[in-house]
């Protein structure tokens, strides 16, 4: 099979309408990593992501019967520009259809090019039912976004631009994966050309669809899916990206959400541009290899496969960035309530350490719990020393620093144990980011069970992020679970997070 894409990559005419992007030194990550980091440009695409590449490949194999139909494809943002402006160059009536979520910016940029946008259910899925219903209604050709031949043969013509763009072959090419479509084109070509490059495939830690199908040497369904880097949040891996990783991919990568933002504020910092979460995969990929392996002097190449990010994502991103570098750590420390206290507490920090954050509010007339942020430099090591410090002169204290409900939500409502709250759960959800979706959630509680703790804060997504306190009586916690799961709304009991026993845990 990667013989025939080679050959399809080899004759694919994809520069009618994307561009040869190039493949560029990033000397400040590469300084720091103290190996040469060379990025791959997708993000400059006419679509801003690699997308169209495969899109136009695919659309222009249409019979005239075919492009007269017309064609379909179901996408919440990348793969649906590419879709609509391949078929507005090649004069194809285009429908995308995308879920309710969809951003605004990605919707109005699909009309834009062109594209025809039916806006249907919560999610992907919802949405790829529906158009999969009207192929059939309406004799359309649907355009999948990875599980294509034609489409995979597109976006191995990066491949192709690499081995030309490199005057010889690169030690290793970092390649982001959602379906599987980028890396098993960038693979059946360099493995062929260049076999000594290591290919290496980067998911999300809660995406990983890709690496548990080559754990399990099959393709499984993952039960839940991170949605924070939306262009790879894939529940299975592509049946044909599948089989050609199985013999072309080195290795696999999982990265998480900190290290995705650290990753874009990286090639912020090297390039001045701002790629969305899962364009930056391949760069938190590269990081963390090279902090496994230890390796140096290497000549790696990583995919900034898009740039499609919405910009009140940038808060959340610039929020997480610090954690994603070590650069930053969270900690929940019991102090004593006396004047003073916080001052000796800081004296024992030191002024080499800057405190980023300190919440806190009165609870007890003894003792306080405060959330700090403090600035680190050294890693792992370093919020390690400071808890060792802190211990060793009397303080309790707790690393929250990969806790992510104190990250989320814990550290904007740090206020206080409530008095007299009896039967309180606590969940976080994810709630669809459009009109109805707290009122559903209301609508089919029961009048029996009240709420009594509720933050949300917008980050830009197809999905809210939301912690609540619920008050359920004991006898009635099955009932409640059925609600949950009649609901539909991916849920996480967080009754134990130690951040809720410390900060707002009800007391009598």
């Amino acid at each position: 099979m990667p013989a025939e894409i080679l050959r399809k990559v080899l004759t694919a005419p994809v520069y009618d309408i994307a561009k040869e992007t190039p493949l560029e030194l990033a000397p400040l990550l590469s300084k720091r990593l103290q190996n040469n980091i060379w990025l791959k440009r997708e993000d400059l695409q006419p679509v801003f992501s690699f997308k169209l590449r495969g899109a136009y490949n695919r659309m222009v194999q249409l019979s005239d019967k075919e492009k007269a139909a017309g064609v379909i494809a179901a996408s919440a943002g990348n793969h649906a520009q590419g879709v609509a402006l391949a078929a507005s160059k090649l004069g194809v009536e285009a429908t995308i259809v995308m879920p309710e979520t969809t951003p605004p910016i990605k919707v109005n940029a699909v009309r834009n090019f062109g594209g025809k946008v039916v806006l249907v259910g919560d999610s992907y899925d919802q949405a790829s039912a529906y158009a999969k219903k009207l192929v059939e209604e309406r004799n359309l050709t649907y355009i999948h976004p990875y599980d294509d031949l034609d489409v995979i043969a597109g976006q191995g013509t990066v491949a192709l631009e690499m081995l030309r763009q490199f005057s010889k072959p690169l030690d290793v090419i970092f390649v982001c994966v959602g379906g599987g479509g980028l890396i098993s084109g960038i693979a059946s070509v360099i493995k062929q050309v260049s076999p000594q490059t290591r290919i290496i495939g980067v998911e999300p830690e809660d995406a990983a669809c890709m690496t548990e199908a080559l754990k399990a040497n099959e393709r499984v369904v993952l039960e839940e899916v991170g949605i924070f880097a939306d262009g790879v949040a894939v529940a299975q891996v592509g049946e044909i990206p599948f089989r050609i990783a199985q013999t072309c991919v080195d290795e696999m990568i999982t990265v998480k959400t900190d290290e995705i933002c650290a990753a874009v504020k990286d090639i912020f910092e090297d390039t001045r541009a701002i790629a969305e979460p899962a364009g930056a995969l391949a760069v938190a990929g590269a990081k963390k290899f090279v902090e496994k392996y230890g390796v140096s002097g290497l000549n790696m190449a990583a995919t900034v496969s898009g740039a499609n990010i919405n910009f009140d994502r940038l808060r959340h991103v610039s929020e997480r960035t610090e954690l994603g570098e070590k650069r930053e750590a969270i900690f929940a420390v019991t102090i004593p309530e006396e004047p003073g206290s916080f001052k000796r507490f800081c004296d024992l920090l030191g002024g080499r350490r800057a405190i980023t954050e300190f919440n806190y509010r009165f609870s007890d007339s003894k003792c306080a719990v405060v959330f700090v942020g403090v600035r680190t430099e050294g890693g792992m090591a370093e919020r390690n020393h400071i808890v060792s410090e802190l211990q060793s002169n009397g303080y309790q204290i707790e690393d929250m620093s990969d806790n992510e409900m104190a990250k989320l939500h814990l550290r904007y409502m740090v206020g206080g144990h409530a008095k007299g709250v009896k039967h309180e759960l606590l969940y976080r959800f994810q709630f669809p980011e459009r009109p109805g979706a707290l009122l559903q959630f209301l609508t089919h509680m029961s009048e029996e069970w009240n709420i009594s703790l509720f933050h949300y804060r917008n980050h830009g997504a197809a999905y809210g992020r939301v912690l609540v306190g619920v008050q359920v009586p004991p006898e009635q916690h099955e009932d409640f679970e059925a609600y949950l799961n009649e609901l539909g709304y991916p849920f996480d009991n967080e009754q134990n997070n130690h951040g809720y026993q410390l900060f707002l845990r009800p007391t009598n």
